[in-house]
């Protein structure tokens, strides 16, 4: 295999769970949020799965003019399909409530779409990931306390996998790196097909 250098990751997205999925990897990225407007209507009248997928390219290459060579640039969208419709951050409690009272005892699918650029080589790879998921029967004061929290007015779908939700999700079907957000196979088969070893971008490190 040809020398590869080393590539500075940056994440194009200002997800907190994104980065620590990547530093939790032995990653250590680079954050610069790429602005890009996730409500414009020509995106969102897209099916889900193309959605995250038509976001995520318009992240990472919005974010690719303003780093140098030798980067690997990752953009990322996620958004809850239910029932055929996408259901993104609800932004209000209100519709968190509804929400998590329609989704409680039911399924629905997490789609985040993942866009990783070379820099060096000039190529990019896209891909999805999908994986179903299982909602325990929430209580009506389990739903009005978990939004009176905050956690899922700024989350796709209205919940989370790491955070205060993780008590209601009965089970998944998929991968669980790709509900929190970034699919770290996903992340790693984008790397292997520029070219690159994981340790291109990660160090396995122990943490202290």
């Amino acid at each position: 295999m040809k020398f590869q250098p080393l590539r500075q990751v940056v994440l194009a997205s200002g997800s907190a769970s994104r980065q620590r999925l990547l530093i939790s990897s032995g990653i250590s990225p680079t954050v610069i949020v790429s602005g890009v407007d996730e409500e414009n209507p020509d995106i969102t009248s897209l099916i889900p799965s193309e959605m995250v997928i038509a976001l995520a390219i318009l992240k990472a290459h919005a974010v690719r003019p303003l780093v140098g060579n030798e980067h690997l640039i990752i953009g990322c969208d996620s958004t809850f399909e239910f029932n055929g419709q996408s259901l993104g951050k609800p932004m209000n409690r209100a519709t968190a409530i509804d929400r998590s009272t329609a989704l409680r005892g039911n399924y629905g699918y997490l789609h985040t779409g993942h866009c990783v650029i070379d820099t060096l080589q000039g190529i990019e790879y896209s891909d999805i990931s999908t994986s179903k998921v299982f909602f325990a029967d929430m209580t009506d004061n389990e739903i009005s306390q978990y939004a009176d929290s905050g956690e899922p007015l700024h989350v796709a779908g209205g919940f989370t996998l790491d955070g205060l939700s993780a008590p209601f999700i009965e089970r998944i079907e998929g991968d669980p790196s790709g509900i929190i957000g970034l699919s770290m196979p996903l992340l790693r088969r984008a790397v292997m097909s520029f070219g690159l070893e994981w340790s291109n971008i990660a160090e396995m490190v122990v943490p202290a």
